[in-house]
């Protein structure tokens, strides 16, 4: 894929060390253990770009997900929208400013959806709510949003149980769209779905991307499927980016073994990597281990990685990575190198 020439332009959504840390009961009667679900995530989100999220359930994407779409504070660190801190601003200035600008779209489209009213009335709900135009407006609005996702008019009095899957989501994002949003935040919104429509949903996406120049977070654990839709790929293991670039970079010279682990797992039709099986504890949220968090599975460990979490190494390419002994470099990016 290749992003718009604005991509390069300032962030869209920037977050600059951020943690989130939750309270579980834990141990005894009184006591509460944190749940570290990101640890120290430094991220740009750009204009007119797709960046892929990848990892393991229980990594901390759909919490990076929430922090995106400011419905998760962080605990620590800052979240800037268009330059400003997201959390400085009050909460009617981000309802005002924040939300129209960014449209979700949930992983199940059967639960994402209110049962009992029609798509009509999912589709405008948002424009009634922030009371965009005049009710002519919102209903000419409404079909022009259903026409853009591929629906035909007489969906429009449809209640969700009535449509398929892949229709379905369609009318999630539709209603995701109809603010006109600069961002949509896409978690794993084809996983739900039967194989044959799934391509049919990542090829509107992308379209969509085309034709209306919107900023995406793509979210999912597929990172096959990321790899064919993503301008960046960021590789998250327990709740800390450990792999980020461009997505040709990441899928075609992976150089955490945790990204090369996740693309053995999952090959493509034409590549057929060796199956690396992980061995050893999967380190829990609750107390990770100290240093790199993959060194409990990784085959590469060593004493070194126990110290403290790797910094980051980046090549002129923009390529990053946190590792103390990364994959070797493949020779297409050693000749690529200046």
């Amino acid at each position: 894929m290749t992003a718009p020439k604005d991509s390069a332009s300032a962030p869209l959504v920037r977050l600059d060390g951020v943690h989130v840390r939750h309270r579980a009961r834990g141990g005894g009667l009184f006591r509460r253990d944190a749940v570290h679900a990101l640890t120290e995530v430094s991220l740009e989100i750009r204009r007119g770009e797709i960046l892929g999220l990848v990892g393991e359930s229980g990594c901390g994407k759909s919490t990076l997900a929430r922090v995106v779409t400011g419905l998760q504070r962080p605990t620590e660190g800052t979240v800037s929208f268009q330059g400003t801190d997201l959390w400085s601003m009050t909460a009617a200035r981000r309802r005002e400013r924040f939300g129209p600008a960014v449209g979700v779209v949930f992983q199940d489209p059967s639960t994402a959806l209110n049962p009992r009213l029609s798509v009509r009335r999912i589709v405008r709900d948002p424009l009634d709510v922030h009371r965009r135009g005049t009710p002519e407006q919102r209903e000419a609005r409404v079909r022009e949003l259903l026409d853009l996702v591929g629906l035909p008019g007489h969906t429009l009095e449809a209640l969700p149980g009535q449509l398929s899957g892949g229709q379905r989501q369609r009318v999630a994002i539709a209603r995701a769209l109809a603010l006109d949003p600069e961002l949509i935040v896409a978690d794993e919104p084809t996983s739900a779905l039967d194989v044959s429509v799934r391509a049919q949903i990542l090829n509107l996406l992308v379209d969509l991307r085309a034709r209306l120049g919107l900023g995406m977070v793509f979210i999912s654990h597929d990172v096959q499927t990321v790899r064919y839709l993503a301008d960046r790929i960021a590789v998250l293991y327990l709740g800390r980016v450990v792999e980020e670039g461009a997505a040709s970079r990441v899928s075609g010279d992976s150089r955490h073994p945790y990204t090369e682990a996740l693309l053995s797992a999952t090959p493509s039709l034409l590549e057929r990597p060796e199956r690396i099986v992980l061995h050893g504890p999967v380190p829990s949220a609750t107390n990770p281990p100290s240093g790199c968090p993959f060194r409990t599975r990784c085959w590469k460990a060593d004493d070194a990685c126990a110290t403290a979490f790797p910094a980051a190494t980046e090549n002129p390419a923009g390529h990053r990575w946190h590792c103390v002994h990364p994959q070797p470099a493949t020779a297409t990016a050693m000749a690529d190198a200046p």
